[in-house]
């Protein structure tokens, strides 16, 4: 089958590219693209024994965090960055988003919310969420029948 190159194409990514860097520049989503997480942007793996997160939270006082685990496997990261107190001063250019956040991701496993250890060291929040022992592989032994 032949097919034809619609020249409206390139147009269109084009547009659309667009559509999204205002989107983000001025922190609202555009109804016709994949929206940005509303909250920190997160590196999730896992090994055996647990999940492993990390979010990247440049300048926040630990204090303002807040991390819950609910349900077993859903976990909320919320926070708030003030305002810079910046007098006699013109903005220039503002990306870094002020306010209120939350973030909320349903983990690929139950986890032992009990045994969930954070750390916040050079503005990265490092979460250790211990798998639950229902959710650990165990090995089972084949017996022969014999």
């Amino acid at each position: 089958m032949n097919r034809v190159r619609n020249p409206f194409n390139a147009l269109f990514n084009e547009v659309s590219s667009v559509q999204e860097e205002v989107s983000r520049l001025f922190g609202r989503a555009n109804p016709f693209t994949h929206a940005a997480p509303a909250g920190p942007p997160l590196n999730v793996w896992e090994d055996d024994q647990a999940l492993y997160v990390e979010a990247d939270l440049p300048g926040l006082d630990p204090a303002a965090l807040d991390v819950t685990v609910t349900e077993g496997n859903q976990l909320t990261i919320q926070g708030e960055r003030a305002a810079p107190d910046i007098k006699g001063a013109v903005w220039v250019r503002q990306e870094r988003p002020i306010g209120r956040f939350s973030r909320a991701v349903t983990l690929p496993a139950l986890v032992d919310a009990d045994k969930v250890e954070a750390v916040y060291t050079d503005g990265v929040l490092k979460l250790t969420l211990p798998k639950h022992e229902a959710a650990k592989p165990r090995k089972v032994q084949v017996k022969s029948g014999q």
